[in-house]
């Protein structure tokens, strides 16, 4: 079984025009317009494993609300509405971390766009 890191490389990976590379010592998962969309956080800030995705605003509270055990404001980008999502629980949702993988995707093509 892939471990939590692969299923979100997967899950980046197969949308178009993203790339991976290395961001603030953890993997990281950028839109073909550069912008950040997703990355890891591997005990980078507490003794959890998670993925940290952009959002839309207004968004993450609606989602922190809706799935309080799974995903949480993660620290330094928190403030500008991205999501954390808790990976090392045994009970994680892989449909609902790729739905905010690829609505993070289309967050950070789409403020592009709308400048």
């Amino acid at each position: 079984m892939p471990d939590a890191t692969d299923r979100i490389r997967e899950l980046c990976l197969a949308l178009p025009g993203v790339t991976e590379r290395e961001s603030h010592g953890e993997a990281a998962w950028f839109a073909a317009n550069g912008r950040q969309l997703a990355t890891m956080a591997d005990h980078h800030h507490d003794d959890r494993i998670s993925t940290w995705v952009a959002a839309t605003p207004g968004e993450q509270e609606l989602l922190l609300d809706a799935h309080p055990e799974l995903l949480f404001r993660p620290p330094y980008v928190g403030g500008r509405g991205w999501v954390g999502i808790h990976l090392d629980v045994p009970w994680v949702d892989w449909d609902l971390v790729a739905a905010l993988v690829a609505g993070a995707h289309a967050t950070v093509v789409g403020r592009v766009r709308s400048r």
